[in-house]
């Protein structure tokens, strides 16, 4: 058994997805992400000078502790694991007592070794490990390999849970095909009461009433602090395109509500299923649901989806094409 001591720690959105690649992380071992994006300038490898050249491009890696000593067989085989999440490529140092080693360490003058060195707190017998694209782009690459790394080189020990709580989330992003506005977790969720200012002249650094909670790199558990007062859902709604005559017919009920007087409320959902899988040392959340699907989305126990009859169909007012 293992007593979990309280308070969990938190950590901010921004500072999880900098730190360690996602907004749910392992927090049972090290090898933080860390940026050496304006180092790029003093080498004169082209390829990250490339890419800090280009709105939000970032250079942003990993060191190894005792790396050095893998193969070379090793380091494709992390190259083309990080490719299956969209890098496109994976440069790479072997720390030695004086220099690095690497294919690419003649476009680095010592100085830059150097400092490269100490921004990366690397020792001699270390890997350093870079993936070179925009800011958002390095984030899944760098994050997945910090999972294989950590199991592959021992760090997370069998037994032993880490919770933690992720706040601070973005209230608002943007749709990548149409442009506008949309809520990150759903359009009833709180802005943060000191980001009320800005909620319409910077809405994307608005930040939300949310939270997760996170235990050994998996979320939990979701929730938030929903908008508890008509104005502050109106405002919102507004940036979300939906105007007066739509907010009307589709939440009328609610608006009313929160006009009339709502209490300040919100809550959580957590996964139980998920503990359990956790708790058993499972990779598979389908070993501890009750009636768990096939891929074909079967019940194997109650053999559902099972034929709809004519009269049901009747019933329910529907037909099918």
């Amino acid at each position: 058994s293992q007593k979990v001591a309280a308070p969990f720690p938190r950590l901010k959105y921004a500072e999880a997805m900098e730190r360690y690649g996602c907004d749910a992380p392992d927090l049972r071992f090290g090898l933080t992400i860390r940026d050496i994006s304006d180092l790029a300038s003093e080498t004169t490898f082209q390829v990250f000078r490339d890419v800090v050249a280009q709105e939000g491009g970032k250079v942003r890696g990993l060191c190894v502790p005792g790396g050095g000593s893998f193969t070379r067989k090793q380091l494709d085989e992390l190259t083309q694991f990080v490719g299956q999440f969209g890098a496109k490529g994976l440069a790479w140092f072997r720390v030695e007592q004086h220099v690095l080693n690497s294919p690419i360490a003649k476009f680095f003058p010592p100085a830059a070794q150097q400092k490269l060195r100490e921004r990366m707190d690397a020792k001699p017998g270390d890997l350093l490990l870079f993936v070179a694209d925009q800011y958002a782009a390095t984030h899944q690459p760098l994050s997945e390999l910090r999972k294989r790394l950590g199991k592959q080189l021992g760090l997370v020990k069998d037994g032993e849970f880490n919770l933690s709580w992720v706040v601070e989330f973005p209230l608002l992003e943007k749709d990548k095909e149409t442009g506008k506005l949309v809520a990150c977790h759903h359009p009833f969720t709180s802005p943060r009461l000191e980001d009320l200012p800005i909620l319409e002249e910077k809405p994307l650094a608005v930040k939300a009433r949310a939270y997760d909670l996170v235990l050994n790199g998996v979320e939990l558990g979701g929730g938030s602090i929903r908008i508890h007062d008509e104005e502050t859902q109106s405002r919102v709604f507004r940036l979300l395109d939906i105007d007066e005559a739509s907010a009307r017919a589709k939440f009328g009920f609610l608006l009313d509500a929160l006009r009339f007087g709502a209490p300040p409320h919100g809550g959580i959902a957590l996964g139980l299923d998920r503990m359990v899988m956790l708790l058993l040392g499972l990779d598979n959340i389908s070993e501890c649901i009750a009636f768990p699907k096939t891929q074909r989305a079967a019940c194997l126990m109650t053999d559902a989806p099972s034929p709809v009859d004519e009269q049901q169909l009747k019933e329910l007012g529907l037909r099918l094409r």
